[in-house]
């Protein structure tokens, strides 16, 4: 970690407006994702879902709906969260949409971006679906592209833990 920051620390909204942290999840991987509803990549809920289904004793999946790509997340969060339910069967941990670039970046990004850079060193998200793993002790592991597929990320997991 660059620096005395914890990515605990950072206040985020449930998707049902509530405040929180990513406190609950301390002694888990974290995937934080950042998603849209009406992206080519929308379909990787699916495997998100089965992902979080299948290690959730020690794995969590969160999902942050994002509307700067294509203007592909422009619905309410009681929008989204319908839409990934009835579509996908969603039920890991969403949140309230949020900025991943610009002047209007949420802090929990900021961090993720300086602290585990992009393709070529780049710090800005390009993309839905650009992924971040967590480690159990708040350790980003590793950066994911949107193409990354969450069996390719479940692999990295799973050998991860066996170590």
């Amino acid at each position: 970690m660059m620096s005395n920051e914890s990515i605990y620390q950072f206040k985020v909204k449930t998707i049902d407006g509530k405040d929180t942290t990513l406190e609950p999840y301390k002694g888990k991987y974290m995937l934080i994702v950042n998603v849209a509803s009406n992206c080519g990549f929308t379909p990787q809920y699916k495997g998100l879902q089965a992902l979080y289904d299948k290690l959730k004793d020690k794995l969590v999946v969160l999902g942050f709906p994002c509307n700067q790509f294509g203007e592909q997340e422009p619905g309410a969060e009681k929008e989204i969260q319908s839409f990934c339910e009835l579509n996908f069967g969603v039920n890991f941990p969403m949140f309230g949409k949020i900025d991943v670039n610009g002047t209007h970046t949420h802090p929990l990004y900021a961090y993720l971006k300086k602290n585990e850079k992009g393709f070529l060193g780049t710090e800005g998200i390009k993309w839905n679906f650009t992924k971040f793993l967590v480690d159990p002790n708040g350790e980003i592991v590793k950066r994911y592209a949107p193409t990354a597929t969450p069996e390719t990320i479940e692999k990295d997991v799973t050998e991860l833990m066996s170590r």
